[in-house]
Order: C-alpha cells, then structure tokens, then sequence
C-alpha cells in the first residue's frame, strides 16, 4: 500500500498556479490543491492525506474526508511538519510506502529518518502536470469513442447525471 502526505501550505507556496490564487483568496488554493490531489488519487490509486498548519486557520484539530482525500487541519500550536511526522510514524508497516510531498529540508531529512520517501514541491508539481495531461488525453479518447446517448438529454440534466458520476452533489 503506498500513502502520500502532502504538506498543503508547503505545496500551495510552491507550485505557481496555488501561489496566484493564494495570494487572491487561500480558500481558493486550498479547494484547488485538492481538487488536483483528487485527481491524484483516482489516477494512482494511492491514499492521500494533505495536512493544513493550524495557525492559518485557528481552532481544533479537524479532519475531514474531501473529493475522497483525507484532509487534517492542526490543532493549535501544532505544525502540519510535526503532524507528518507524527502520521508517518502511525502509518509505517511492512507493506507500506509513505511519501511525503514537501520542499522543507529539515522535515525531509526528519521523515528519511523514520523510512519515509519524498517528493519535492517541484518533482511532485512535474508529475502532477503529467497526469493531468494523460488524464485529458484518456478523457478525450473517452468523449471520441462514447456511443451517444439513446435518450435525449439536456445538458442540464447531463450536468447533473456527472456530477452524480463523480460523486459530487
């Protein structure tokens, strides 16, 4: 089983597109980062954990599942850094490779320490923009090849039919 934590605030300073939006509305970048970290998932099939630093939303430790990726905020006073390295300790076994997608050096150096891989900020941007490119291409190929619909819709009633495919209310 192979798991990836992802460092959110870490990833959102340093993939340009987050950066852009962060500096317009952080909300924004967060829905974004996992809105891509979503289509992630579904591409590799690999579970995805993002952590927020509390002391950009203040409050109690909150988890909560998003487009099928686990998101934690911190509980106050506690950095996503240490919450990682806390999870890569919990979830390390056998059988399981933990990623950590991060451009801190130090907590890279820490998560080496307890057998943990890492993805630059940078490395893990490079690979996200290819599968979004071969999910376009598969999407594309999908939409050339699908038989039409025997039934007439709307593309109201087709939006919504989608929405429903993907899970999404």
């Amino acid at each position: 089983m192979q798991i990836l934590l992802v460092d959110g605030y870490n990833i959102i300073g340093a993939w340009k597109e987050l950066r852009v939006l962060k500096q317009e509305k952080l909300l924004d970048a967060r829905d974004r980062l996992l809105e891509l970290m979503a289509e992630y998932k579904a591409f590799t099939g690999i579970r995805v954990i993002v952590v927020f630093d509390a002391h950009l939303v203040p409050g109690i430790e909150n988890k909560q599942k998003q487009r099928d990726v686990e998101v934690i905020f911190t509980r106050t006073n506690e950095t996503a850094d240490e919450r990682i390295e806390k999870l890569t300790r919990e979830l390390s076994g056998r059988k399981i490779e933990i990623y950590v997608a991060t451009s801190d050096m130090t907590e890279q150096r820490v998560i080496f320490g307890q057998g943990a891989l890492r993805k630059s900020a940078r490395e893990f941007e490079i690979e996200m923009t290819a599968i979004s490119s071969n999910i376009t291409k598969k999407v594309r190929y999908i939409q050339d090849n699908k038989p039409s619909s025997k039934i007439p819709l709307t593309d109201e009633v087709a939006e919504i039919f989608e929405k429903w495919r993907r899970g999404m209310k």
